[in-house]
């Protein structure tokens, strides 16, 4: 993990312990504080309508605004068109303040989705063979995980100075000489015919019709546990607002067991809570 990614978990850790701090969010003409989220799936709009109803009887006023890429969330939160966003995990929010300038933050863990090695071919990935080919994805974030799945599962060793954006070059033992293919990570699901295994997101998983719990060889979610905080998905703001009260109110009402229901009903069980 790298030095601003280490910055940004830690940042996190001392937020959610941040809740007592003064809060600047505006009211509204009703007396209740006004924040606004957005989110990018239908998915995510059920579960935060439920918590905007809970927030409703604590005094806050929640507006829910779906946004058709992962891109413009945050750049309206760093432009102050909205005030959080629930939608990245902590690797892409920091790619993002890399590639724009930016200086969002995490203020709260929501949930992680689980990144999948699957198969048409073997039903065990105890029986993939000598030379068997995987498939996963060649950008830096979910290639590293995907080789880290990989590494967790005996399948292949990386190298001990190799981090979480690892590349196939950091494989130091390769005991199946397996042969790992590296391709867009929206193409993965589709090379299952071809290939013995491929490691593929789950929403490309779903989109193709795959059920992660269910078709999964093994899920990295499988040991919550283990999966590195970078993966783990967050709700965001500037960072001049990370202590605002408000906001933290939102992160508390998320993070319940009412949330945790929720999550399990509406992704059938593939997002797993990542707050405790």
């Amino acid at each position: 993990m790298n030095k601003k990614m280490i910055g940004l978990t830690a940042s996190l850790a001392l937020l959610l312990a941040a809740c007592g701090s003064e809060g600047t969010s505006e009211e509204s003409t009703t007396g209740s504080e006004s924040v606004s989220v957005g989110v990018v799936s239908e998915v995510e709009v059920e579960v935060w309508e439920n918590v905007k109803e809970r927030l409703a009887d604590d005094g806050v006023d929640l507006t829910i605004e779906q946004f058709g890429d992962y891109v413009q969330p945050n750049l309206a939160v760093q432009s102050g068109d909205i005030d959080l966003n629930a939608f990245q995990h902590v690797a892409y929010l920091e790619s993002f303040n890399e590639d724009n300038d930016g200086d969002l933050t995490p203020i709260g863990f929501t949930y992680v989705s689980p990144l999948g090695l699957y198969s048409d071919r073997v039903t065990d990935y105890k029986d993939l063979a000598d030379g068997a080919e995987i498939a996963i994805p060649n950008d830096v974030t979910n290639g590293g995980r995907a080789l880290l799945l990989l590494q967790s599962l005996g399948l292949i060793t990386l190298d001990e100075a190799a981090s979480t954006e690892a590349t196939v070059s950091d494989i130091s033992e390769n005991p199946k000489n397996l042969v790992i293919t590296e391709i867009d990570a929206a193409q993965t699901a589709r090379t299952l015919p071809d290939v013995d295994a491929a490691v593929i997101n789950t929403n490309f998983a779903t989109d193709s019709g795959l059920n992660p719990s269910q078709d999964a060889l093994f899920l990295d979610t499988d040991n919550i546990s283990e999966v590195n905080e970078i993966y783990k998905n967050v709700i965001a703001t500037r960072s001049e607002d990370a202590e605002n009260e408000t906001y933290l109110k939102v992160v508390q009402a998320y993070q319940t067991e009412e949330t945790a229901a929720l999550l399990e009903e509406t992704t059938s069980g593939n997002d797993v809570p990542a707050w405790d």
